[in-house]
């Protein structure tokens, strides 16, 4: 048996491979939003963190409200590509399974999460009122090394103890 074959004969790997195609799935849908609908996307959260934050936002100037909205809609934008990514790196890495984190497998891994964000970043050249950024590329890649980090850990207190983790 190769080592393909016996990586995808471990229930571990089978469930991390499908959460790894649904993780590039949502990734990609939420790329296809237009500006517009991606703006409605997250300026639900946004407006949440702002009731929790400010007290007195209603009683801001409308341009003082405005920055805030635009401050913490670009935090949350952000957060989202590097959450998003961190999903994508700890579900490749939990499919590729226990191996040292400097390796070959894990490096493969990151290019893989790399050359996903920059395909994500090129689809949203096309998509109406979105752009194609290389510093989303590299947040999308520093949230894929954290994912990946994250594995590590799950590795490490969980694996001796889960036969499954093997």
């Amino acid at each position: 048996m190769n080592k393909t074959s016996k990586n995808f004969s471990s229930p571990r790997a089978v469930i991390f491979f499908i959460l790894t195609i649904a993780v590039m799935t949502a990734i990609f849908l939420f790329s296809c939003e237009n500006s517009g609908d991606s703006s409605e996307t997250s300026g639900t959260i946004v407006e949440i963190v702002i009731d929790l934050r400010y007290d007195n936002f209603n009683e801001l100037s409308p341009a003082e409200q405005q920055n805030i909205y635009d401050d913490i809609s670009h935090i949350i934008r952000k957060t989202a590509h590097f959450t998003a990514f961190a999903a994508l790196g700890f579900c490749v890495s939990m499919f590729l399974g226990r191996c040292k984190f400097f390796s070959a497998k894990k490096l493969g891994a990151l290019v893989f999460c790399f050359l996903y964000a920059c395909s994500d970043e090129l689809h949203q050249y096309f998509v109406p009122g979105r752009a194609c950024m290389f510093t989303d590329v590299l947040i999308d890649t520093s949230g894929s090394l954290t994912g990946m980090f994250i594995s590590l850990i799950v590795f490490t207190l969980i694996a001796d103890k889960d036969p499954v983790m093997e």
